[in-house]
């Protein structure tokens, strides 16, 4: 069965994050100012095909931890559904 993964990847909340500041500032220049702690993420979606709901879980976790997300600086979230 087919599974579609919607991946979260953002920036730790204790690391500087310049993109965030830069937008941050380009908004407050547009007179955006009640706009606050802008960070940078990215959003990854992806389709697994696997057996069972749980081990597509666990194939989208790996791929998240292995690969996808730089664990030292960043969270991952996901949602998994049924294609």
């Amino acid at each position: 069965m087919k599974y579609v993964a919607e991946i979260n990847i953002m920036t730790r909340s204790e690391i500087l994050d310049p993109q965030g500041k830069a937008v941050k500032l380009g908004l407050h220049n547009l007179q955006m100012d009640n706009i606050d702690n802008v960070r940078i993420g990215k959003h990854i979606r992806l389709e697994v095909d696997a057996d069972s709901q749980e081990k597509a879980h666990e194939t989208v976790d790996t791929a998240c931890r292995q690969l996808l997300a730089n664990l030292i600086m960043e969270e991952y979230s996901f949602e998994l559904q049924p294609a």
